[in-house]
């Protein structure tokens, strides 16, 4: 088992572009090939050791790779973007994109996760304790899909357009969600145990459900029969029609 520990030492005013903070560029390295890996601090090219004090136990290869940063890291962005493997344990909040593209591997956030947390990812698993931003899943600016596998956990709130474009995986909210989760959903899942509003516009496939109260709902779906989901009945639409849509979106009675 390797772990490399990364305390931050240095607070950006910035953001810092970190996609090498992850177990397979950490994997086999020495502390000091780790401490000298780039990233930037916008547009000037930097070192890790200049934000974050390391510390190195083992060498091993990605999937027994395990980075924990200890602290809050609100300007980093990008952390585990396209990671195969490992695992990423991070004790505090961190910035946008955490988990962009990523294939595989675990990643833990103890705190609040910036907005695209989790962004067009394909597998692997992001646990978020606290809350996440806007676009949780979803692709970015002119993406036609967002999430296509993997899975997500948010213990807390999240903000608007949670789940854009998802085509695949499955979103977990715990708490409630901002406007238009699932909006254009073509194929994933998406839970929120609390409340939402105008959930599944544009909606072509996949499945939304939902546990807390809808303030407003696209009036373009057919209600069907209700269902009962482990226990729980749920009022049973499809749509959403006007894009042809053929998804399932339930709602708690």
């Amino acid at each position: 088992m390797q772990t490399v520990t990364l305390i931050p030492v240095m607070q950006s005013k910035i953001s810092i572009e970190a996609e090498t903070i992850t177990p397979n560029n950490f994997a086999g390295k020495t502390r000091e090939e780790i401490e000298n890996i780039t990233i930037w601090e916008g547009n000037h090219k930097t070192r890790l050791f200049e934000f974050f004090k390391i510390a190195l136990e083992g060498k091993d290869s990605p999937e027994n790779t395990k980075i924990i940063i200890n602290g809050s890291i609100p300007r980093v962005k990008r952390v585990g973007e396209g990671m195969t493997d490992g695992m990423i344990l991070i004790n505090g909040d961190v910035d946008m994109h955490v988990g962009a593209k990523m294939q595989g591997g675990v990643i833990t956030v103890k705190g609040n996760a910036d907005s695209w947390a989790g962004r067009e990812m394909k597998g692997g698993e992001i646990i978020i304790g606290g809350d996440a931003g806007y676009y949780l899943g979803a692709g970015y600016r002119g993406e036609s899909c967002g999430m296509r596998g993997g899975k997500i956990i948010v213990f807390g709130d999240v903000k608007d357009y949670a789940g854009e474009h998802i085509c695949g995986g499955e979103i977990l909210i715990k708490g409630s969600a901002g406007l238009m989760p699932g909006i254009s959903n073509n194929g994933g899942i998406i839970t929120i145990e609390g409340n939402t509003e105008i959930p599944g516009a544009e909606m072509k496939k996949g499945t939304i459900k939902i546990n807390g109260v809808v303030e407003t709902l696209v009036p373009s779906y057919k209600q069907e029969d209700d269902e009962e989901i482990d226990g729980i009945v749920y009022n049973k639409y499809t749509g959403d029609v006007v894009a042809g849509g053929k998804g399932s979106l339930y709602i708690k009675k």
